[in-house]
């Protein structure tokens, strides 16, 4: 190399400049006389972090700015490109300095190959950070994020994120797109598979699980992942659940809704960001000020980069909100993209926006600063290569128990007439019908990365066989998941008819769901649903086990079913906990993180809607219902039954009035209550807190979820649970755009129980 050798990179950087410590944005003062435009992604970066933040740490940003000196144009608006590892320039690019980032290697010889042409070969040495879609898994395959919500254990995620983190990280990658924590009220929207589902305070507990799972407390660590969280911001409100498309929203429900779980994966640590496909209010998300710099910078104090998603930039085009391609690199970088992903809208045309001034090298040099810092903080500077002895090849032992523990852990049990579940492993004969029955690759879900090609799934059918090896277990799949062939389902029918019980596996393809997997029909596809009435029609007892990666709608399963279990798509041991909990083995103890509705046509339906002026009355026409439908989802949100029974009594809340000045001043109320297994047998419930305010200056949901407790109790055992709620648990945001919290005086009723159906209730008095 000429210039500047790898060593002297190192030398320049110094020996710590790993350390896990964040940073406010630094500008070169070399650069910032260049462009004659105001830049507010760097202007309004500093003013009012997140005091939750760490500490600065403005020497490893001293050193990163001499390198940065060090840099051409060029090489500046390499560090900002993110490209496909595969791709024939790929190595081109890295040897000239001119690309930051690969995505789409995973694997450490391919991985180790184009790094050491970057650092070896190029004028800086700079290494590239390789990131990859590390969703659930990467060679051991967990429940899909959906999924893991149910659990209402953010434990789940991060062991989860752990586990992928390390298996992935002894491949090479140092980073993954994931949590994807989009809050969504659409379960027509095929993403609704990644996220946590319809509500902010749950999938901002589990968003904060996941990045820590990932980052640990240092993710320059060999085995942990710089997180990115995605995708800003609310992508989840897509118009009619198509994927991509518009989002309209005002500024409370942002940030009441939408931003809360990314607020809390900023304060978590998350080293970046991802900006989303979607417009909001008319402003694409990768060109949005507000949200990336206003809101990100300036609020929250964030000093990791923001990478755009798959061609986004170039998008900004198509929207209609950029002229051409030169306009599209000036929006982004602008309002405060930093990296561009695949397309090459920035290294197009960044060296003509600066000479015409519509991009200031202040703006430029903050974007690479960004970018340098997460890769310091990765530890690339330090160890550029992965040790290719030590990849980790398959899954390990324990971590395949963890997948399947964990699977059991977030599935629900919806219905169970006549306490049909769990079945005997003592049963003489058993039929399973269905075409997810006997269906590894489905079982994997959506973005299951390399595990689900290199270790199927274990199928409900084996699982089944293997917990219980004396009964007689005969398959038939019936129909296929999709399609109008029924020429299978006599045979479902006959297989039902010999056996003392039935399990039908029914539900969605992985391929149906997740990114462009929207669906205008949410029920069953196929003659799933067909096979099911033709099961119910033997008499026999049977039981329906859902695969699938979104709420359905299931009226009719309901109605046939005596007893249904929602299994989702639950990864590599999914048959084995589908087993687990069908037989008794595991106690199910999930619940539902988004309302399951009863027609498509309630759509969107969520239990933390706002009221009306005339709420639903079955006996008044004139109120807010359909005519066709009762009122409510057919299962709720926090719903899930269980083995066992259990009780929750003696609510009670101190101090019972507070002032809305001590909340402020950071006093705390405390709510408790007692919960004991009134059943037969050990299990899980999950005590949960709800919030309603009965008048505000905005109004405000019929209920909030502001805590929840999954505790395990053997029969009779009675414990104490105490929640404490702060200015954040009551407080909430207007619409005026300047990110203040409204603590307001006013009565709010507290509910506690096992659902968002909680009927116990105490209020709390704010003066």
């Amino acid at each position: 190399m000429a210039d500047l050798t790898r060593r002297s990179v190192l030398k320049t950087l110094g020996a710590t400049v790993v350390a896990g410590a964040t940073a406010g944005a630094v500008v070169d003062p070399a650069g910032a006389a260049a462009g004659a435009v105001a830049d507010p992604a760097v202007a309004g970066a500093a003013p009012r972090p997140d005091l939750t933040r760490p500490t600065s740490d403005p020497a490893l940003d001293a050193r990163l700015a001499r390198l940065l000196r060090r840099m051409t144009v060029d090489e500046k608006l390499g560090q900002l490109q993110q490209s496909l590892g595969n791709s024939a320039d790929a190595a081109a690019a890295a040897r000239a300095g001119l690309l930051g980032g690969v995505l789409g290697l995973d694997a450490a010889a391919a991985i180790n190959a184009l790094q050491r042409v970057a650092v070896e070969e190029s004028r800086l040495g700079i290494p590239l950070l390789f990131g990859f879609d590390v969703i659930h898994g990467f060679l051991t395959t967990f429940p899909i994020p959906l999924a893991q919500a149910a659990s209402f254990d953010p434990e789940v995620a991060a062991t989860d994120a752990a586990v992928a983190a390390r298996e992935a990280g002894s491949a090479g990658l140092r980073w993954t797109f994931a949590p994807m924590i989009d809050v969504s009220h659409e379960p027509r929207w095929g993403r609704v598979a990644e996220g946590y589902g319809e509500d902010p305070y749950l999938a901002s507990a589990f968003a904060v699980a996941k990045t820590r799972g990932y980052q640990g407390g240092d993710y320059s660590a060999p085995d942990r992942l710089a997180a990115c969280a995605k995708h800003y911001v609310a992508y989840g409100g897509v118009e009619g659940g198509r994927d991509y498309n518009t989002v309209d929203v005002s500024e409370q429900r942002l940030r009441n809704l939408y931003l809360p779980p990314f607020r809390a994966a900023v304060r978590a640590g998350a080293a970046t960001l991802m900006a989303a496909f979607n417009t909001i209010n008319g402003v694409p998300a990768h060109g949005n000020r507000h949200t990336l710099t206003d809101v990100l910078r300036g609020e929250w104090g964030f000093d990791g980069f923001v990478v755009s998603d798959y061609t986004g930039v170039a998008e900004l085009i198509t929207h209609g909100a950029a002229a051409d391609g030169a306009d599209a690199a000036r929006l982004a970088l602008t309002a405060g993209v930093d990296m561009e992903m695949v397309s090459t809208e920035f290294v197009t045309h960044g060296k003509r926006l600066l000479a015409e001034g519509r991009l200031s090298m202040r703006r430029l040099d903050d974007a690479v600063l960004r970018i340098l810092r997460v890769k310091a903080r990765a530890g690339l500077f330090d160890r550029p290569y992965v040790d290719e002895s030590r990849e980790i090849t398959a899954p390990a032992p324990a971590d395949r128990a963890a997948a399947r523990r964990i699977a059991a852990r977030c599935m629900v049990l919806l219905k169970n007439t006549g306490a049909l579940l769990p079945l005997s492993t003592g049963v003489g004969s058993i039929a399973v019908v269905g075409p997810l029955g006997d269906n590894a690759p489905d079982l994997a879900g959506t973005w299951a990365a390399k595990g689900a090609r290199l270790f199927p799934p274990v199928t409900i059918l084996e699982g089944i066989r293997a917990t219980a090896p004396a009964a007689r277990v005969t398959y038939a799949a019936g129909c296929a998941v999709t399609g109008t062939d029924e020429s299978g389902i006599p045979a479902a029918v006959a297989a039902a008819r010999a056996a003392d019980v039935t399990v039908v596996a029914v539900g969605e393809s992985a391929d149906l769901t997740g990114e462009g997997g929207s669906r205008s029909d949410i029920g069953l596809p196929g003659v799933q649903a067909t096979l099911v009435s033709a099961i119910a029609a033997t008499g026999r007892p049977f039981v329906v086990v859902l695969v699938n990666g979104r709420p359905l709608t299931l009226a009719g399963v309901d109605a046939a079913a005596p007893a249904i279990l929602e299994a989702w798509h639950p990864g590599v041991e999914g048959g084995n906990a589908v087993a687990d909990v069908l037989f008794g083995a595991v106690n199910p103890g999930g619940r539902l993180p988004a309302s399951f509705p009863r027609d498509v046509g309630q759509v969107p339906i969520y239990y933390n809607h706002e009221n009306t002026g005339r709420p639903a009355d079955p006996n008044n026409r004139d109120t807010s219902k359909y005519l066709d439908l009762p009122d409510g989802p057919l299962y709720p949100f926090g719903y899930g039954l269980s083995y066992t029974t259990f009780a929750i009594s003696d609510l009670a809340v101190r101090p019972a009035r507070i002032a809305v000045a001590r909340l402020r001043a950071g006093a705390q109320v405390e709510v408790g209550v007692r919960v004991r297994n009134t059943g037969p047998r050990a299990g899980d419930e999950v005590v949960q807190l709800y919030l309603r305010h009965r008048a505000a200056s905005v109004v405000q949901p019929v209920r909030r979820l502001r805590g929840f407790r999954r505790v395990t109790l053997d029969p009779g055992q009675q414990i104490a649970i105490t929640f404490r709620l702060a200015a954040d648990d009551v407080g909430f945001y207007g619409n005026s755009g300047t990110g203040e919290l409204l603590v307001e005086p006013g009565v709010i009723d507290i509910f506690v129980g096992g659902s968002s159906t909680a009927d116990l209730t105490q209020s709390l008095v704010l003066t």
